[in-house]
């Protein structure tokens, strides 16, 4: 058990050390926040957010995600997901995604909002 803990604590170790020369040799990012907080989309469904037409993230009601991004521009999706809730079906509506251009240092948040065209990102002012 004590071994198990040890290792736990070099890896985070290690790890923390890698972020801590990435930061020195000046590695820029900034930070996309994606969230489903307030009541716009009226589903219970999971929203798939999609970064480069990947999934990245699954978001039920309530809950927001975050990325590290590089500067530069990415691919930015949302998609109703199948699930195990009723009805939960991809939707008919096409996948749109949008360009979101990052720079280094730079927050950016989101909240996901529904349309007539369907799912759509709206841009939020950051609460300081």
């Amino acid at each position: 058990m004590r071994r198990g803990i040890s290792r736990l604590f070099g890896i985070f170790g290690l790890s923390a050390l890698a972020c801590l020369a990435q930061a020195d040799t000046g590695q820029p990012y900034g930070i996309l926040i994606v969230s489903r907080e307030r009541l716009e989309v009226a589903t219970s469904c999971e929203i798939g957010v999609y970064l480069q037409d990947q999934l990245t993230a699954r978001l039920f009601q309530e809950q927001a995600t975050s990325f590290n991004l590089p500067p530069g521009p990415v691919s930015v999706g949302l998609r109703q997901l199948p699930g195990q809730m009723p009805g939960c079906a991809p939707g008919m509506t096409e996948y749109r995604p949008v360009i979101v251009t990052m720079r280094a240092g730079q927050i950016q948040k989101f909240r996901i909002a529904a349309g007539n065209a369907g799912l759509y990102l709206k841009a939020e002012p950051l609460d300081y």
